[in-house]
């Protein structure tokens, strides 16, 4: 087989291969070497907020933890050195207990097209049928916007499924996305070979009961919770997607419903309706999402009114009752970048908190109109590709008991004697739907506004220390020296009137 010459080597060009090389330049060398179909289906699926995009961590991680966690899957990038130690080490913080496969370069194997001959070596060495079921490479951002081909690789090796995906961060807004861009190539390959022949099993047998497939990561408990909603209308809750092994993906398909709990998986319900499965958006949090996502499963699953009707008469009461004993009291912005934010703003506001904002870092897409409606309906601002900026403004201008948002979020809200909570570990990660979810973030949520009189002691006592110039450590109290900073804005301004008239020349 020849090697395969990058059309447009034009990433390695000014201040070196990697992410700092500017996105822009990166774009145009990614469309030049090939790469332009890809990038409008990336643009079509997670279009971007009118700020470019969020500021979030590498898109990459996504992908790379949908594989790390699915069994039987192997997963190899193909990147610059840094961002892989960046993404390795990230994945190893949040849990993976597996190794992750790293075909390095240089300028000269990415020009001559040697880093792909090297992936194939790589993928042909690794694929053992006794061990995988699938091999995920992914391209990162330098091998995309060079036209490493990675659709040129064989769809299978001595049994292995080989899937070969591009997730550069100048094409994938966000990590969540990401999640999708592998799910959904995922689904696509399975569904493909579903309608080939027959496939294998779901590991604990089919289902006797028609199944509503669940799009999103959850709270373990949650896909639970929602099965026990289903049982009464004789449905069962079916696999979870991302799923965690191969097999799990004809089951997904298998359903007849599909339930996006996570509204941004376009890619992947994209496959679910080429393959023609109803998808019905939103979930059943609360008393008013949980009684309108019923009637939707319902209806799409064809289930008689008399059945549904019975289901909500039965849970419908408990989580009014659950919201009632955990009400929330107080004045909460929200932020984050799960994509269920819409999802837990809907609890709070029915728990009685005042929510004035929420933010989410992933696109507005139909399937979370609902509960954008629901939410505007009750005068809280929507806020989709939300940037950094405006989550700060929001706390600013509203002026919360609590804050729950991203790292940078909850800092700044600290450093202002606001209460704060990180959404990721602290808010996502707890049950949600049904009954169970009804009432579960009221403990920690008034637990973090009652700690704000702790903030304003702590800033009483430390006042101004380790703040603006006086950050760091000193051995004597530091002193300003207004004559030294005279000194160097003459200095700054005096270059800047050089650089200008130099310009003009």
């Amino acid at each position: 087989m020849d090697m395969p010459v990058v059309p447009n080597p034009a990433a390695l060009q000014g201040d070196g291969a990697g992410c700092h090389s500017g996105k822009a330049q990166m774009l145009a060398a990614a469309k030049s070497a090939g790469k332009s179909e890809l990038l409008q289906q990336y643009a079509a699926d997670y279009p971007k907020g009118p700020h470019d995009q969020p500021q979030s961590m590498c898109p990459a991680f996504g992908s790379l933890r949908v594989g790390l966690r699915m069994r039987r899957t192997m997963t190899i990038l193909s990147g610059s050195a840094c961002c892989v130690y960046g993404l390795t080490f990230t994945s190893h913080f949040y849990g993976a207990k597996r190794s992750v496969g790293y075909v390095p370069f240089n300028s000269e194997s990415l020009v001559t097209g040697k880093l792909f001959e090297d992936i194939r070596e790589a993928v042909y060495a690794q694929a053992d049928s006794a061990k995988y079921d699938a091999i995920v490479i992914i391209n990162l951002c330098v091998p995309t916007a060079s036209g490493v081909p990675l659709q040129l690789l064989p769809k299978e090796i001595n049994g292995v499924r080989i899937i070969g995906i591009d997730v550069p961060g100048f094409g994938v807004p966000t990590h969540a996305e990401a999640k999708d861009v592998l799910a959904g190539a995922m689904l696509r390959y399975a569904r493909t070979e579903a309608e080939a022949g027959p496939v294998a099993a779901p590991r604990n047998g089919r289902a006797g009961k028609p199944t509503v497939t669940l799009i999103g990561e959850m709270f373990p408990a949650d896909p639970m919770v929602i099965g026990a909603m289903l049982e009464p209308m004789g449905l069962a809750a079916g696999p979870v997607v991302p799923t965690r092994e191969w097999r799990e993906l004809y089951a997904a398909l298998d359903s007849q419903v599909v339930a996006a709990i996570h509204p941004f998986y376009t890619a992947s319900i994209r496959e679910f309706e080429t393959a023609g499965r109803t998808v019905v958006g939103s979930a059943p949090v609360g008393h008013d999402g949980t009684e309108a996502w019923l009637q939707a499963i319902g209806n799409a699953a064809n289930v008689g009114q008399a059945q549904i009707d019975a289901v909500k008469n039965r849970m419908l009461p408990a989580i009014k009752g659950a919201l009632a004993r955990m009400p929330i009291q107080g004045r909460i912005t929200m932020s984050g970048y799960e994509g269920s934010e819409l999802l837990v703003a809907r609890l709070l506001v029915e728990s009685g908190a005042d929510l004035r904002y929420v933010g989410t870092a992933c696109p507005r897409t139909a399937w979370s109109d609902a509960d954008r409606q629901w939410l505007e309906s009750r005068g809280v601002h929507v806020q989709y590709r939300a940037s950094l900026e405006q989550d700060l403004a929001a706390m600013r201008e509203f002026k919360p008991d609590l804050a729950i948002g991203t790292t940078p979020v909850v800092q700044a809200a600290k450093e202002a004697c606001i209460p704060a909570l990180y959404f990721t570990n602290l808010i996502s990660a707890r049950p949600l739907m049904g009954p169970a979810g009804a009432g579960s973030l009221a403990t920690v949520v008034n637990a973090a506004i009652a700690n704000k009189a702790r903030f304003d002691t702590m800033s009483a006592f430390f006042g101004g220390t380790g703040m603006g110039d006086k950050a760091g450590v000193w051995e004597g109290l530091p002193q300003d020296r207004p004559e030294f900073r005279a000194d160097t804005r003459r200095q700054v301004i005096k270059l800047m009137k050089k650089r200008k008239a130099e310009e003009m020349i």
